[in-house]
């Protein structure tokens, strides 16, 4: 990619990608242009050169959040002008959303006059006065208790307690904007705290009950993953789950600091993997995920207690380091001496990660 190629780039970064003839999920570096969304692979520790895959973003339409996928609630749906369908994840609600913007802006741009006054009917941000005060809450509730389309029900772990059969307000608020009973996720948040209100709904643990008593009343619900949410007493939904205690459950237990996508070198084979890397605080874990499954259950992860972070030189491979690496490279030594090698894909991202690390340490 030369300088103007670089210049014209409007966002970077990794994004889990579902294959088309094989549904399989596979982390990829994607680069947004004005006109189309390029993706390439990352072999060992560096991206490929070789481009994998071009989608032209003209009359591409964007749906976000695109809530199908069994435990991908980050996942949104990019179909293109010749109808072929790509399913693309990222690495929190707020990366997911700032992506889906930032595409559906430039669509918007590559739209003739003709196309943009048709888009204009249908934008979204206007919502239709007095839309909300036309809803049926019961007929929402009916929705959201659906056994296969609804609300799913499940564990959900908070300042080191587990609660069972709930889900939290960023789900709620999702499902609310995807079934298209909401168009904004404001609208969401307004026809979510109607439902508690009208006690549908009720409020889980302690975040979610501090913000009902200290909110107004437009903001009683919170769009926060960690605020937490279930039917209420009077219903009980079929396939709900049992809480579980566990020792995982203490270490995930913790609020989440940042979470974000890295690149990690084995412990054995030396070879470097995407994984989704979730910081949390009190008690100081960072636990790691592969991308390509779900981030429920991590495949790593350690106690920040007495752990040293420090970035590596840039210049050359450092000792311990193996493969074609691509650099913003540092290293976490655990309390029991384990070794972590870590790329980020930009300096300013490693420096951000080794300074909320240090503060857990």
């Amino acid at each position: 990619m030369d300088t103007e190629q670089k210049k014209a780039v409007l966002r970077e970064g990794f994004l889990v990608k579902r294959g088309h003839l094989v549904h399989n999920w596979k982390a990829r570096w994607f680069i947004l242009m004005p006109d189309k969304l390029l993706y390439y692979k990352f072999e060992g520790g560096k991206r490929d050169s070789c481009q994998r895959g071009r989608i032209m973003l003209k009359d591409c339409v964007v749906t976000c959040p695109f809530l199908e996928h069994e435990n991908r609630p980050l996942v949104f749906k990019l179909q293109t002008k010749s109808s072929v369908v790509h399913f693309l994840e990222a690495c929190s609600r707020e990366e997911r959303d700032a992506w889906a913007a930032d595409i559906t802006a430039a669509v918007e741009k590559l739209k003739t006059p003709a196309d943009g006054e048709t888009a204009g009917q249908q934008d979204p941000s206007g919502s239709e006065p007095g839309r909300l005060h036309n809803i049926n809450l019961s007929k929402v509730l009916d929705s959201m208790y659906d056994t296969h389309s609804g609300i799913k029900l499940t564990n959900h772990v908070e300042q080191g307690s587990t609660y069972s059969n709930c889900f939290s307000g960023s789900e709620v608020v999702d499902w609310l904007v995807f079934m298209q009973l909401a168009l904004t996720r404001v609208e969401a948040v307004t026809l979510a705290s109607a439902l508690l209100e009208e006690g549908f709904l009720r409020t889980v643990g302690l975040r979610s009950v501090e913000a009902l008593r200290t909110a107004g009343l437009s903001e009683q619900f919170m769009d926060d993953s960690t605020a937490l949410y279930s039917f209420a007493d009077s219903f009980k939904k079929r396939g709900s789950v049992k809480a579980e205690t566990s020792l995982s459950a203490v270490e995930l237990s913790g609020k989440v600091i940042r979470r974000g996508f890295l690149l990690k070198q084995g412990h054995k084979r030396k070879n470097w993997k995407v994984r989704l890397f979730v910081l949390r605080s009190e008690p100081a874990f960072l636990h790691y995920y592969d991308p390509t499954k779900d981030d429920i259950s991590p495949v790593g992860g350690f106690s920040l207690r007495g752990c040293l972070v420090s970035a590596l030189d840039d210049n050359g491979v450092p000792a311990g380091v193996k493969g074609n690496i691509q650099g913003n490279l540092f290293k976490i030594i655990t309390q029991s001496d384990v070794h972590y090698f870590i790329q980020a894909a930009t300096h300013k991202d490693k420096m951000d990660w080794i300074d909320a690390i240090r503060q857990e340490t």
